[in-house]
This record gives structure tokens, sequence and C-alpha cells, in this order.
């Protein structure tokens, strides 16, 4: 009887398991399986791991990021009509309860109005680097730091915002250009 070396068999063992998880992978995205479409809803479980993956590399590349003052009024107000004018058809605002284009999107962006504010660092890095395949684009291709903070100044102070509030706050110097660059 030959002798088996049973380091050799689990490596083996672990190579074969490899190549038939790679195979399987190849076969489900090859074929198409999964629907990418956006008025699909993923799975209980794909949509766990999204959201872990999202969470988890937000604040892996955020923690370094310093934050500047964020009470001044001046800021807020910026951020307010940058608000207005880039994020309400997606984020609603205080008084807005839908918008033609969010209610296509998935998944749905949350509405800032509704929701506790996330931490400055997060919201910043969010804000200035998107979020693949979600709808959220990168503002810091066409917004500078300093407009990227306002906006975040700006959501840390909208959840207790009255409609009236955001609607003389957002409308204080007119409407933001749209196509603002840096």
């Amino acid at each position: 009887m030959i002798p088996t070396n049973r380091t050799a068999h689990v490596a083996a063992g672990a190579a074969g398991a490899i190549v038939a998880l790679a195979a399987g992978l190849t076969a489900f995205v090859g074929l198409g399986i999964y629907d990418i479409g956006a008025d699909a809803h993923h799975t209980k479980m794909v949509l766990a791991i999204i959201e872990q993956l999202r969470d988890r590399s937000v604040v892996a590349r955020a923690r370094r990021i310093v934050v500047p003052n964020l009470a001044d009024p001046e800021k807020i107000a910026a951020g307010a009509r940058r608000y207005a004018a880039l994020c309400t058809e997606c984020h609603l605002a205080p008084g807005v309860s839908k918008s033609v284009l969010r209610t296509g999107l998935y998944p749905h962006p949350p509405n800032l109005a509704q929701e506790e504010a996330g931490n400055a660092q997060d919201t910043f890095w969010v804000i200035k680097h998107g979020i693949k395949m979600s709808a959220m684009p990168a503002w810091g291709k066409t917004e500078d730091d300093t407009q990227i903070w306002e906006l975040v100044a700006f959501i840390q102070q909208l959840q207790q915002m009255t409609p009236e509030t955001y609607a003389l706050l957002s409308r204080a110097d007119g409407p933001l250009d749209k196509t603002s660059s840096r």
C-alpha cells in the first residue's frame, strides 16, 4: 500500500473547491442569471452583502477626514441652496415627499429629511466620491471640498428643519446654478 500525504489531499481538495467555485461563478455571471434591473429588488442575502460592503468601505476611507466647523449659518444656508439644486430629486426635502426620478431608483436613496444624519466624515466621503451602482454621483468631480462641506453642514441640520425654514434657506440668494463646477 502506498502511503498518502494528508497535506497533499487537503491541498488538492481545496484547489478543487476553488476551481468548482470559480466555474460556478463564471456560469452565474456569464448566463445572466441574476436580474440586475432596477425594478427587480435584490434578494435579502445580496442586499445584506451590498449594504455591509458599502458601509465598511465608506468607514474605512472616511475615518481620516478632518471635519471643519459645520455650525456656521452661512455655510448651512449655502448648503441648503446647493442641496435644493443637486439633491432634492433623489433625497427629497422637508415638505417634499416624492419625486418622479426617485420612484424609479433602486435601491431607493435615503430620505435625508426623515433620517438621522450620519457622521460628517462618512457623509462628506459619500458626497465627494459617490456610490457605485446606486445612482449616487461623485460630486467631487464638479464641486470642490468647500462646497461639499456646505452640503454636509446643511444635511447635519436637515432632520430638524421645517418645510418653511428649508424653503427660506434654500432660496435665500436665488437658485444655485446646477452647472457649477470648480
